[in-house]
């Protein structure tokens, strides 16, 4: 990663441009996973992305916290809980086994055939 523009204010975060990356993806990769810092990706000199150290058991958190779907049902789901309209897991384990109970059709033992006399 790029040193010359190291500064007081971007100590903690390596700057890399996108050129840099493209030539040398490896290494950057390599260095912010050893360091466990970030690196800013700039373009034309602005900032466009940051790389991030991801510890193998914590990606799945980061996906989850940052999936819009999941954070909006987890926002809503905390709503729900304030106001009392959830229910304990018990609960449901015990209404889709009396719903399993409903649906399931009675079971009519089929009459068997008459055997045949031999005689």
């Amino acid at each position: 990663m790029s040193d010359r523009r190291m500064t007081k204010a971007n100590q903690a975060v390596g700057i890399v441009s996108v050129r840099e990356l493209s030539r040398n993806m490896r290494r950057v990769i390599g260095a912010v996973a050893k360091s466990r810092r970030p690196a800013l990706v700039t373009q034309r000199g602005k900032p466009v992305i940051a790389l991030y150290p991801v510890e193998a058991g914590d990606w799945e958190d980061w996906v989850l916290a940052n999936a819009p779907e999941f954070v909006e049902g987890m926002r809503k789901a905390d709503e729900e809980f304030r106001r009392g309209e959830t229910i304990g897991m018990n609960e449901v384990f015990a209404r889709l086994e009396r719903k399993k109970r409903e649906r399931a059709p009675t079971r009519v033992r089929p009459k068997r055939a008459a055997k045949k006399r031999r005689g």
